[in-house]
Parts: structure tokens; C-alpha cells; sequence
């Protein structure tokens, strides 16, 4: 119950995320009371204007009783506060306060609503869901995933996923798939759950990362769909970045060259990680990754989760709550990720070095929307970046004569597909030639460049 020597204090503050001025009594404070009790409670003043004035109520001697009635039977599961008649500047004002609710998310008539900084937010069916699983301390990737059974995964990926785990030294799994899985309560009751099938099937759910090189909104140079086992997409998502952005060269008198990439890798490969993990995977859309002239935008469907704030983030002391806990776990245990919460910190850390890039962060369109801009809005170099990747194939060409396409992806890190493209390039140019069988030959730099 709020202090009623402290109201004429926070009258002068206004209206807060646990605090609400309300002139009378209705359906809208009901729905206040609702939307404290699935945030972290909060105290309705009733007879208090919206800018803070104290206007007061007049109530009867059963007054108080009603408006409680009315809220107990308003509310499901039956919310019962706390509410107290305070005497301010010989007026009254009704106090009414209300905790956070252990089991959400609590409605009034079949709408669901949540403390949102100063206002009221009502939830959609997959925020419903969120906070529901969430109080009950679940996790939807741990629920078992009806009609699929053992023979859906792959063991070639639990295996791999094996390795990495006992490399990273981050915890022991025992060789056995079924096992090792069990442990992690990716198996239940012999059944895969949904984490398991986002990370371990044989033929990939079909949630997408579409990722495209775009030299305006409208007009796309590159395109690619990945729908894959998320280790996987992961991997491919950096490698079609990579391969689009313009990377530097420059020697400090040692043998070996220094890159530096328009973009902080770790930091890119953080968002990308962010998008993967937290994302929320009842919603339909996909991953989207836009590479412009002179920004880079990851999507992520789902806003964020546990009652975290954008104004949380931009702090490095924010604590999150995991959407994904299976999917988190697993990409932690093998290194992928640091400690959970921490990966917009490791983005601030990483653009350190890169004062020339902003970084945004924003929900929009039911997602998180983060934005790597070049401050001066002049691209050096994405659409130079295709031609410094030209120029990286070309030297790769170079130090690796007779070199096929699977050997240059490798070692280039750059998917097939684009390297086709460059190669053309280089051939257009008169630059490379193949030599030798389609089945034994490679690429050589032309004889009279050499």
C-alpha cells in the first residue's frame, strides 16, 4: 500500500509506470488495476486530474466496498486490492493498490493489459502467451513437439553439437545422442521438444532468415532465403554478410596483412545472435537482414521479453528474462553466447572502435529493429565492398592456383553462389581463366598478368 504521506510528493511527478491519476472511478481504472497486476503493481489515485491536481471524490459508506466488488468481479483470476480514503487539502482522494499478480497474465472481460511506462498496453494473443509461460516459469522451445518423433532428428548435428559443447569446457555431455539430450531436456518422455527440432532436425521448421543486399529500399542486388537448423543459419546469415560488406587492408610491417571491415564482425554476428535466440517463434514473419549503401538492419520477430524496455538496454546493468531458455542454453554451452543478457553490451563494447557507426535499436511492426549506420550516410563501401570482395578473390586466386569454387568458399568464407558472381566479374575482366576438366580443373591468374 503506497505511504499517504508521500502523494503530495509524487503528485508533483506525474503519472509513472506504477502510478495512475484518475479522476473518478470506472472501466478504465479497472483496467489500470489489471495492468499493474501484470507488471509490477502500482496504486490508482482516484480524484486526482491527469496533470497531477486534486479534484477528490465524494463517497458513501459503502463506496469503498462497491468499487472493490466491482473490481473482484471484473477481474479473472480475481484481483482483491488494498484501497484507502485519503484526506488531501480537505479533499478526499481514494487510493487504490494493487501487487504484482503471481500468476499471469489476470483480465477484465476477456482483455488482457500490462503496465507499459505511464500507460496502459493492451496484449496481443502471443504477449498473452509470453506472460503466461513466463510466470509459470516455462519456456515454449522446452514443450513437447506433438506428432514428431526421434527419427526427426539429425545425428550427425547432436553429435556435432556434442563436440562443441565438451570443447567449449562449459559442460560435460555424455557421447550417447539420447542421452546428452535428455540431460538437457531437449528429450522428453522420448519425444523431441520444439527446441530440439529448431536445432537438430533433419528437415529444418521452416523459420526464415531472409537476408538481401539492397542498393535502395526497392531496388535488390543480392537475395537469399535460409531456412535451416539454427547453428546453420547462423553461419550462412555471416557469411552472405560478409560477403557484402567492404573490408580495408593495411600492413604495419609485419608479414602478416591487418583487415578491418566496415562493420565490427562481433558486433554484427551479436545482433545476429540476439535475433536468432530471443526471436519469438509462434510469430510467423521472418529474420529480415537489409544491407543498404550505407546501414545494415536486423529484424527480429516478437518484441522484447520479461517486461524489458529499449530504455533498459541502452544501460549495461539491464537484467533480461529468456524467451527461448532450451535454444539460449544451447547456444551458450557451446560458446556462441556470453552470460544471457549480455549482448547488447558486447555490441556497445565492439563499436567502440568504430566511431563512425551508430547503432539503434527500436520495436517496430510487432518485432526489434536494430540499425548499423554509417554516420556520415556515405556508403564506402558496400557497393565498394562487392569490388573489394572481387579484389579478396582475386588475391585468394592468386596465393591458391588451380583452386576450385568449394576450396575458395572455404577459405573466403563467402557462399558459392557469390563467388560465382565475382568469379564472372574476373573473367568478364580477362583477369582469371579456368584450366584443366570441369571435374579436376581451377581458377589461375591469366599467365600475362603474372
Amino acid at each position: 500500500m503506497i505511504n499517504s504521506e508521500k502523494i503530495p510528493a509524487l503528485l508533483t511527478h506525474g503519472e509513472t509506470a506504477t502510478l495512475e491519476f484518475k479522476a473518478s472511478f470506472d472501466r478504465e481504472a479497472i483496467e489500470t488495476v489489471v495492468a499493474f497486476a501484470n507488471a509490477r503493481g502500482g496504486t490508482i489515485l482516484v480524484g486526482v486530474a491527469n496533470n497531477g491536481s486534486i479534484r477528490g471524490v465524494t463517497v458513501g459508506k459503502e463506496t469503498l466496498n462497491d468499487w472493490l466488488g466491482q473490481i473482484k468481479s471484473a477481474t479473472s483470476p480475481m484481483v482483491i486490492p488494498d484501497i484507502e480514503a485519503v484526506a488531501l487539502e480537505g479533499k478526499t482522494v481514494i487510493a487504490i493498490s494493487v501487487g504484482e499478480y503471481p500468476v499471469k497474465p489476470v483480465n477484465t472481460r476477456g482483455k488482457y493489459f500490462k503496465r507499459v511506462s505511464s500507460a496502459n498496453h493492451q496484449l496481443s494473443l502471443s504477449e498473452i502467451t509470453d506472460l503466461y509461460m513466463q510466470s509459470l516459469q516455462l519456456s515454449w522451445d522446452a514443450h513437447e513437439a506433438p506428432k514428431a518423433g526421434l527419427d526427426d532428428l539429425s545425428l550427425a548435428k547432436i553429435e556435432s553439437f556434442i563436440d562443441k559443447v565438451n570443447q567449449s569446457g562449459r559442460f560435460m555431455l555424455d557421447q550417447s545422442p539420447l542421452l546428452a539430450l535428455e540431460k538437457l531436456k531437449f528429450i522428453v518422455n522420448n519425444q523431441p521438444t520444439w527446441g530440439a527440432l529448431l536445432l537438430f532436425a533433419e528437415h529444418p521448421l521452416r523459420h526464415h532468415i531472409h537476408i538481401g543486399r539492397f542498393k535502395t529500399p526497392s531496388m535488390i542486388i543480392d537475395d537469399r532465403q535460409i531456412t535451416d537448423t539454427l547453428f546453420e543459419a547462423v553461419e550462412q546469415a555471416m557469411k552472405f554478410i560478409v560477403s557484402h560488406i567492404s573490408v580495408a587492408f593495411s600492413f604495419d610491417g609485419s608479414l602478416q596483412r591487418k583487415e578491418r571491415f566496415a562493420y565490427p564482425l562481433p558486433a554484427l554476428r551479436e545482433a545476429l545472435l540476439n535475433a536468432v535466440v530471443h526471436r519469438d517463434y509462434g510469430n510467423s514473419s521472418d529474420i529480415q537482414i537489409k544491407i543498404f549503401d550505407d546501414r545494415i538492419t536486423l529484424f527480429s520477430p516478437g518484441t522484447l521479453y520479461g517486461g524489458l524496455t529499449i530504455q533498459d538496454l541502452q544501460t549495461d546493468t539491464y537484467q533480461s528474462r529468456t524467451r527461448n531458455k532450451l535454444i539460449a542454453e544451447a547456444f551458450y554451452l557451446t560458446n556462441n553466447i556470453e552470460k544471457y543478457g549480455s549482448g547488447f553490451i558486447r555490441i556497445r563494447k565492439e563499436l567502440k572502435a568504430y566511431p563512425e557507426i551508430a547503432f539503434d535499436v527500436a520495436e517496430v511492426g510487432g518485432g526489434v529493429l536494430v540499425t548499423f549506420r554509417q554516420i556520415d550516410g556515405v556508403s564506402k563501401g558496400v557497393g565498394k565492398g562487392v569490388n573489394e570482395g572481387v579484389n579478396r578473390l582475386f588475391q585468394c586466386i592468386k596465393e591458391m592456383p588451380g583452386a576450385r569454387l568449394p576450396e575458395l568458399s572455404e577459405k573466403l568464407h563467402v557462399p558459392v553462389k557469390t563467388l560465382e558472381r565475382w568469379i564472372k566479374e574476373l573473367r568478364d575482366a580477362g583477369l582469371i581463366e579456368f584450366v584443366g576438366a570441369p571435374k579436376t580443373g581451377g581458377y589461375y591468374v591469366r599467365k600475362k598478368l603474372e
